[in-house]
């Protein structure tokens, strides 16, 4: 077995007959076809790329196309996973990766192998209420109940394991509270974003689960999205289930922050504070960027 193959088994833990991954030769990937036509068009092995951002450095380096998630082509399966990196970077847990790449970017096997079921539910559990803090719902296309639960599929983690160890780097802090200086942090927090503006905060309440944050009269539009004039005179967003989490921002009023939210159904949320910090390379890098960024698009996707 080559040091690919046997590093890519290892890694997600085919629940495949030994028959099966013993004779696992990484040439043997670019012949595989699957016996059961599950698409209108032949399955083919390709090269994953290296601008597939999400699945590049997943462990294997070929997928099937058309894909798990019916993507019949590479644009469509860049433009529609590109919108998941963010998500992993936020290291919701430990198996993210893994999952949406299962799907987005399918190793090269005799047939499809989908995600247990389990596994989905343990993903869905560590990053829907990330996600719900961004003003995004679990999508329908990614529902737990369509993976298998005792048949061959892809697992990591032991199944109805009841504690998960949070991987190197997870901050319990509330997500939009990411303050890392990092332009790519930024700008992943803008994407997320309907608008962006610099303000300073006047108040901040607990109201039920959520934080009320209240924002100074003077602001400086950056974004406007569909943010109107009169919308912003009295603007109040609201952290999405961060009563109790901590944001190290809300704790000091005295600073102008970056603040960037999205309208979900009637509220303002609050997606992303960053000190506004003119002595960051990387910020001021991202501000320059910000007019002109061009942002995956989330909608398509988080449905």
């Amino acid at each position: 077995m080559s040091s690919t193959c046997e590093c890519f088994c290892r890694m997600i833990r085919l629940l495949v007959t030994v028959a099966l991954l013993s004779g696992c030769r990484a040439s043997e990937y670019e012949y595989l076809a699957w016996n059961t036509p599950v698409y209108g068009k032949s399955p083919q092995c390709v090269d994953i790329p290296d601008d597939l951002r999400l699945c590049h450095n997943v462990g294997y380096n070929r997928m099937m196309l058309p894909n798990l998630l019916e993507h019949e082509t590479m644009a469509e399966v860049k433009q529609q996973a590109s919108s998941w990196v963010p998500l992993v970077h936020k290291n919701c847990h430990p198996d993210t990766q893994v999952f949406l790449c299962s799907l987005f970017a399918p190793v090269c096997l005799e047939r499809p192998i989908y995600p247990c079921r389990w596994m989905c539910e343990a993903v869905r559990d560590g990053c829907a209420p990330i996600m719900e803090a961004f003003g995004f719902p679990w999508p329908e296309m990614l529902t737990c109940d369509k993976f298998p639960e005792g048949e061959v599929c892809i697992a990591m983690t032991t199944p109805n394991a009841t504690e998960v160890t949070k991987p190197t780097g997870y901050s319990p802090i509330c997500p939009p509270c990411d303050n890392e200086m990092k332009t790519d942090t930024i700008l992943e927090h803008l994407c997320a974003s309907e608008f962006a503006l610099k303000a300073k905060i006047k108040e901040v309440k607990r109201e039920n689960t959520d934080r009320k944050v209240i924002l100074q009269k003077k602001k400086k539009m950056l974004k406007p999205g569909n943010l109107k004039k009169k919308d912003t005179k009295k603007l109040v967003l609201y952290l999405k289930n961060g009563a109790d989490c901590p944001c190290q921002q809300l704790d000091n009023l005295g600073n102008q922050y970056l603040i960037m939210g999205r309208k979900v159904d009637k509220q303002y949320l609050l997606t992303g504070i960053h000190k506004w910090n003119k002595s960051s390379r990387e910020f001021k890098n991202a501000i320059k960027k910000m007019k002109t960024y061009k942002c995956p698009v989330f909608e398509n996707v988080f449905k």
